[in-house]
C-alpha cells in the first residue's frame, strides 16, 4: 500500500511487468509443502501425537525455537552460501536474484531445490517438537505464520523496523534482520546470507558493514521523492476497486475484467468503499518513472456512481481541491484530472479550482484536447456523416465543431435546443449547415459511425444499422451487445518504451497504454507548458 509505505521504500524503483511475469508462479512451492505435509500426516511413518492432537503445548514452542536457532538458521546460512557459488548459482539461484525489487511474493519464487531447502528449514522445528511429544495445533499456526511473516517482512522492500530500536538495544541487530539487510544481499549477492538472524553472518564473516547505517537512512525517508506529474483518478465501481497492485498484483497487471475469482470479495470491497466514503482522503495507488521523472497515480476515494448523487458533489470537489493543494505544496508540476473528476457539471472541467486558487504553481490539466485529437484521428478520412451522443460535453462539443469544419455531417443527439444552438453558434457560419440536431435514436438508423459520449443501453444500441462502429469517450465504456457491430476502446495512447517500473494496467487498457487524458497531462508536463488546461 504505497500511500502508507512510500517514504520508507528500500529500493525506490517500481515492480514492472517483466518482474510480475517472471514471478507469476511464485506459489509453486506450496505444492511441494502440501505433498510433504500429507506424507508426514498420512504416510507409513506418521508423526507421533497426531491421533490426540492438543490445542496448545508451551513446551513445543520452546523446542521449535531451539531447533530453529540451532539447526534451521545455520543449515540455511551455509546452504545459501553454497547456492551463491559456482555452478549452483547459475543453475539454481540466479533466477531468484534476477528481480530488481523484492516483494513478499519474491520470497516464494525459486527452483524446486530452493523450495526444498526452505521447506526443510521451516519444517524441522515443527517435526522435532512433534517427535519429542510436545507438538500441538497452536504450534503449527504460530510457527508457520511467524516464519511466513518474517520472510515476507524481509522481502517487503519497506523498512518497518525503527533504527531507534537497534540504538537502544544493540544486540538485537544480530537477532533479527531487516528489509534493508535482505535488500543489500539481493542486490550485491556477496553478503547477508542469513535466514532471519544476522548473528550467523557475523560469525561467518559475511555481514555487510553498510546494513545498519543504510537502514537508518531509509527509515528516515532517504528514498522519498516528490512526483513531478500526478494523474488524479477515481474508483470506477466495486469490482474495479480490486484492480490495484496492493489487492492482487497478478490481476492488476492485466487489463481489467470481471473475474469470477473476485466475486467472493465483492462484499469486502463494498465495505471498504463505504469506509473510504466516510473517512478516507486521496491516496497514492501506483507510480512509474519516465525520462527519470517520477509520475504517480492518486485516487479520490469515491466510486463512479457517487458522482451522480447531488448531495455528494461538494464532498467530491473538496477531495479534488485538497489533492490539488497538496500537490501544489509538494512541488508537483502538473496534475491531470481523470474521467469524472473533470466533469463539466461537477467543477466546470477544473475551472472551479483554478478560479478559486489563482496563485497555483501546479498546472491543472483535464487532457481533453489530446483525447479529442485521438478520437478524431480514429475516424476514417472518407467518412461523410457521424452520429454523436454526449454532444454537450467538453469533448462532444469540440469533436462536433472540428468535424463540421472538415465538412462532415454531424447528427447530434441533444435534448435541449438551447444547447444545440449554442454549439451551432460556435461554428463558423459556412460550416453550420453540417450540424444537425435530433432528439431520438431512430434518426441515426442510416449512420454507421457512432461517436458515443454517454452510456448506451442495449435498446438504444439497437437503432444502429448493421456494420456500425462505436467510437467511445464515455466512462465506463459501453458494453458491446451487438455482434453485427464493432466497438472501439476508450481513447488511449502508449507510453514511450523507456518507461520504468510500470507493473499495473490502467483500468481496461493494455499494458503500457494509458487513457488519452493521462497522456495529455504527461505531454503537458514534458513540454513544460505553463498554462492550465481547464474548462471548455
Amino acid at each position: 500500500m504505497l500511500f502508507l509505505t512510500r517514504r520508507r521504500r528500500v529500493v525506490p524503483d517500481g515492480v514492472d511487468f517483466r518482474q510480475v511475469d517472471h514471478e507469476w508462479d511464485w506459489d509453486n512451492f506450496l505444492v511441494l509443502q502440501t505433498l510433504i505435509g500429507a506424507a508426514l500426516v498420512n504416510g507409513p511413518l506418521p508423526l507421533p501425537g497426531l491421533e490426540d492432537l492438543r490445542v496448545w503445548d508451551p513446551r513445543g514452542l520452546g523446542i521449535a525455537l531451539l531447533l530453529h536457532v540451532g539447526l534451521s538458521e545455520p543449515v540455511f546460512y551455509w546452504a545459501h552460501r553454497a547456492l551463491h557459488g559456482a555452478p549452483l548459482f547459475g543453475q539454481y539461484h540466479a533466477g531468484h536474484h534476477s528481480t530488481p525489487v523484492t516483494q513478499p511474493l519474491t520470497a516464494g519464487f525459486g527452483t524446486p531445490l530452493e523450495a526444498l531447502l526452505l521447506t526443510l528449514t521451516t519444517g524441522v522445528p515443527l517435526a522435532g517438537a512433534f517427535l519429542m511429544g510436545a507438538g500441538s495445533l497452536g504450534l503449527v499456526y504460530v510457527h508457520l505464520l511467524t516464519f511466513d511473516y518474517l520472510r515476507s517482512m524481509g522481502y517487503s522492500n519497506v523498512e518497518v523496523i525503527s533504527h531507534r530500536v537497534f540504538e537502544a538495544l544493540p544486540p538485537l541487530r544480530y537477532l533479527i534482520y531487516t528489509p534493508t539487510y535482505l535488500s543489500l544481499h539481493h542486490r550485491e549477492k556477496d553478503s547477508n546470507f542469513c535466514l532471519f538472524m544476522p548473528l550467523f553472518d557475523l560469525l561467518g564473516g559475511t555481514l555487510n558493514s553498510k546494513s545498519w547505517e543504510l537502514q537508518k537512512e531509509i527509515y528516515q525517508g532517504k528514498n522519498d521523492r516528490v512526483p513531478e506529474f500526478v494523474f488524479l483518478v477515481h474508483v470506477v465501481d466495486i469490482m474495479s476497486s480490486m484492480h490495484v497492485p496492493f489487492v492482487l498484483r497478478s490481476i492488476s497487471s492485466v487489463p481489467f475484467e470481471n473475474h469470477l475469482i473476485l466475486l467472493p470479495f465483492w462484499p469486502v470491497a463494498l465495505v471498504y468503499g463505504l469506509l473510504m466514503w466516510c473517512c478516507s482522503k486521496t491516496f497514492l495507488v501506483s507510480f512509474y518513472y519516465l525520462r527519470g521523472r517520477l509520475h504517480q497515480t492518486w485516487s479520490v476515494p469515491r466510486h463512479g456512481f457517487q458522482y451522480f448523487i447531488p448531495a455528494a458533489k461538494a464532498g467530491i470537489n473538496r477531495q479534488i481541491e485538497l489533492a490539488i493543494l497538496r500537490a501544489d505544496r509538494m512541488g508537483v508540476k502538473v496534475l491531470s484530472l481523470a474521467a469524472l473528476n473533470k466533469n463539466e457539471a461537477l467543477n466546470g472541467g477544473g475551472t472551479l479550482f483554478v478560479d478559486k486558487h489563482p496563485d497555483l504553481r501546479v498546472r491543472v490539466v483535464h487532457g481533453n484536447t489530446l483525447t479529442a485529437a485521438v478520437i478524431l484521428n480514429e475516424i476514417p478520412s472518407n467518412t461523410k456523416e457521424v452520429f454523436l451522443t454526449g454532444a454537450t460535453s467538453k469533448l462532444g462539443r469540440a469533436i462536433a465543431l472540428y468535424l463540421c469544419r472538415k465538412k462532415i455531417r454531424v447528427v447530434m443527439l441533444t435534448m435541449s435546443s438551447e444547447r444545440f444552438l449554442k454549439i451551432q453558434r460556435e461554428a463558423p457560419a459556412e460550416f453550420q449547415q453540417y450540424l444537425v440536431q435530433v432528439t431520438k435514436y431512430q434518426a441515426a438508423q442510416n449512420c454507421k459511425t457512432w461517436l458515443v459520449g454517454k452510456w448506451l443501453s442495449p435498446r438504444e444500441q439497437r437503432w444502429a444499422p448493421p456494420g456500425t462502429h462505436f467510437h467511445q469517450f464515455v466512462v465506463p465504456p459501453i458494453i458491446g451487445f451487438r455482434r453485427d457491430c464493432t466497438y472501439g476502446k476508450l481513447a488511449a495512447m502508449r507510453l514511450p518504451k523507456d518507461v520504468q517500473g510500470l507493473g499495473s494496467c490502467e483500468y481496461s487498457m493494455e499494458r503500457g497504454v494509458v487513457h488519452a487524458c493521462h497522456a495529455g497531462g504527461v505531454v503537458h508536463f514534458l513540454e513544460g507548458w505553463e498554462h492550465h488546461e481547464v474548462g471548455a
